[in-house]
């Protein structure tokens, strides 16, 4: 996502972190983002099931709650968000899948399937 002022156009990862870590959004921008994510070998709903099972396996619900948003935007359903976290309590562990249920409430509201 990017926001563009008279001649310059910042994206969410300069706005982000550019004032502290430069490069590391530059490269989340240059590589993550237009390169990786981009790639046709997998669909962006695809990538975004990995991304949020990956986040949810190491624990990183920092930034679990925009790859949520994300994976919406890409097509992914609530239930199917959640039949994830259910599906990763098994391999990764129960803490971390309550964890992403705590973080899955706050971006979908109460789930009630």
């Amino acid at each position: 996502m990017t926001t563009t002022s008279e001649s310059t156009t910042t994206t969410s990862a300069q706005q982000y972190m550019g004032a502290v870590a430069p490069k590391l959004a530059s490269l989340t921008d240059d590589v993550l983002y237009n390169d990786i994510w981009a790639r046709p070998e997998l669909a962006a709903r695809d990538r975004s099931l990995i991304t949020v099972a990956a986040l949810i396996s190491g624990g990183n619900h920092e930034q679990l709650r925009y790859h949520l948003n994300l994976a919406l935007k890409n097509g992914v359903t609530e239930t199917e968000l959640v039949e994830v976290i259910t599906h990763i309590a098994f391999y990764a562990g129960w803490p971390k899948a309550i964890s992403a249920v705590t973080v899955a409430k706050a971006v979908f509201g109460p789930i009630s399937l």
